[in-house]
């Protein structure tokens, strides 16, 4: 298994974290705001997910069960530790600027 700082060093992965900080979010939504095939951003959280820096969450009262991603809060990695990784060289990465941007 990757390392987290290695696993946080895609910027896509980075982007995807700061998106899901403010709330959770559905992989159709990330998908928009990251421009990015489905598979593409299915990898990725699959990659976050098994690092423990995120979990889904299917809602069963939706007409098509589709799992809403957050922050996870149980992992075995310190808060402290994710969010110091995550604000590492965060005013230099250019995806910040594009996925802050409106649909």
């Amino acid at each position: 298994m990757e390392s987290s700082f290695a696993i946080i060093a895609e910027p896509n992965r980075r982007t995807i974290l700061s998106l899901l900080a403010s709330s959770e979010r559905s992989v159709g939504e990330l998908e928009r705001r990251l421009r990015l095939p489905q598979t593409s951003v299915s990898k990725h959280l699959r990659v976050l997910r098994e690092a423990g820096f995120v979990e889904a969450r299917v809602e069963a009262q939706r007409r098509r069960s589709t799992p809403g991603f957050r922050l996870s809060g149980a992992s075995g990695r310190p808060t402290s530790m994710r969010s110091n990784a995550i604000s590492i060289g965060w005013s230099r990465h250019p995806e910040r600027e594009r996925s802050d941007e409106q649909p």
